[in-house]
């Protein structure tokens, strides 16, 4: 039994992702910002025993660390944390709009800050704080990434957004080899398009089909998929992993 932190944990990826873990027989800490209600439920769905939630928000100074030091705290009976997922972010939505030509400089900065503060900088510091708890512990572990599809192909509307997402994968392939000499194997994720919460309205609207044809599949993804994937590189048996970025875009968009 591993106890795992996974961040943004409330729906979507972040539910499933929780989910895969729990269903392995691990204990799992979910952090979460603001849906209260949808973090329950997701701790309902979770089998198993031992779970928790920890109310965050991770663009806020300190609460990456305090995220750490409480699901150390609560998961000390398993060791303590032995698998970061990076999953919570800002992420692109109306309010979160920047393209370059319509917005203010004040509306552009705003939008880079706060999708810089949590979608790199506290993956960061999550990062940190996990892996001298690894050290210290003389354990060995692994962090995932949860990045984008947008890091390669460029977010036009969100610029944030994707460079942010490609700093994160730059920045797990940098700690891949700083943590491998301690046991740590550090991998990144790139979905495309998931049929998540958030994005049952596009989907069921005129955007829909045009985005389940973007893949030769005709469909999107979905959040069980990208669990999958999460699940299978924070194992063992997927340390020789370490370094990659997968793509999980049903071939949606190709990288050379």
């Amino acid at each position: 039994m591993r106890g795992v932190l996974v961040t943004g944990g409330s729906r979507g990826i972040g539910r499933a992702v929780a989910t895969a873990f729990a269903e392995g027989g691990d204990r799992v800490a979910v952090q979460y910002a603001s849906r209260r209600e949808d973090a329950e439920e997701t701790l309902r769905r979770l089998p198993g025993s031992g779970h928790l939630l920890i109310e965050a928000d991770l663009g806020e100074a300190g609460a990456p660390e305090r995220v750490v030091a409480e699901a150390v705290h609560a998961l000390a009976d398993t060791g303590g944390v032995d698998v970061l997922v990076n999953n919570a972010a800002v992420a692109p939505s109306p309010a979160t709009r920047h393209p370059v030509a319509e917005v203010s400089l004040a509306e552009w900065r705003a939008v880079w800050r706060r999708m810089t503060d949590v979608n790199l900088l506290a993956a960061a510091d999550l990062t940190w704080a996990v892996a001298r708890h690894l050290i210290d512990r003389g354990a060995p572990g692994a962090v995932v990434n949860v990045g984008s599809r947008g890091a390669f192909r460029g977010e036009p509307e969100f610029p944030a957004y994707g460079a942010a997402k490609a700093a994160l994968h730059a920045f797990g392939q940098s700690m891949a080899v700083a943590l491998a000499p301690h046991g740590i194997a550090v991998t990144s994720v790139s979905p495309g398009f998931v049929a998540t919460e958030r994005q049952a309205a596009k989907l069921a609207g005129p955007e829909g089909e045009r985005l389940r044809q973007e893949s030769p599949f005709g469909r999107v993804g979905t959040p069980e998929e990208i669990a999958a994937a999460v699940h299978f590189l924070a194992s063992p048996a997927a340390a020789w992993a370490s370094g990659t970025v997968v793509d999980l875009n049903g071939a949606s968009h190709l990288r050379t």
